[in-house]
């Protein structure tokens, strides 16, 4: 099943639960001008299970974005993945708060959770705490996240091929969102192309 959401928006489910077999890919959005808390827990209780979940934002001015995501993998066999990727300017305000949780009897699980992001401005503030708690013994799990700025070298390489400068920053932009912006519908994907430009 593919769900897309945006943040601020659309109305989304604070609770999931998944049985075995089950398919969940769930993408969100946030678009400048968001003010918003995003509040999802995800129960992994069967084998087989597969859960992808996708979040880009842009924020800009002085939004503020709370994103607090659990996924509790309760039985084993199962499989999750968690990749948020953004541009945070002005003096906005992000924070990603993900949680793994492993079940002891949990075993042959597969978790990996991501968290990056792009400071477009000093006063922009981007907080990313992944988490794992894991009381299995037999998984395969990853967590992490980046902060940074957009790359200089980068910018010189097409400078130096006649680019300008700001279609340079912008191609950084959307390369970086890339990941998450290939799975939006058309509509939604030009919005959020737009709020870049």
């Amino acid at each position: 099943m593919d769900k897309v959401y945006v943040i601020g928006r659309d109305a989304i489910p604070q609770f999931l639960r998944m049985e075995a077999g089950e398919q969940l890919r769930m993408t969100f959005v946030a678009l400048p001008g968001t003010t918003a808390r995003l509040a999802l827990e995800v129960e992994i209780a069967g084998p087989g299970c597969d859960l992808d979940l996708a979040a880009a934002y842009v924020c800009s001015g002085c939004d503020d974005l709370r994103m607090n995501v659990l996924v509790r993998h309760t039985c084993g066999g199962s499989t999750s993945r968690q990749l948020v990727k953004g541009l945070a300017d002005g003096g906005s305000r992000v924070e990603f708060d993900g949680m793994i949780y492993i079940a002891q009897d949990a075993q042959k699980t597969e978790a990996h959770q991501e968290s990056h992001s792009i400071l477009l401005s000093p006063e922009a503030k981007v907080e990313a705490r992944p988490q794992l708690e894991i009381y299995a013994d037999d998984v395969i799990c990853s967590h992490g996240c980046t902060s940074g700025f957009l790359n200089a070298e980068e910018e010189f390489y097409m400078r130096s091929r006649g680019i300008p400068e700001e279609v340079a920053k912008q191609l950084q932009k959307l390369a970086f969102l890339a990941p998450v912006m290939q799975r939006l519908p058309e509509d939604l994907g030009r919005e959020l192309y737009e709020s870049i430009s």
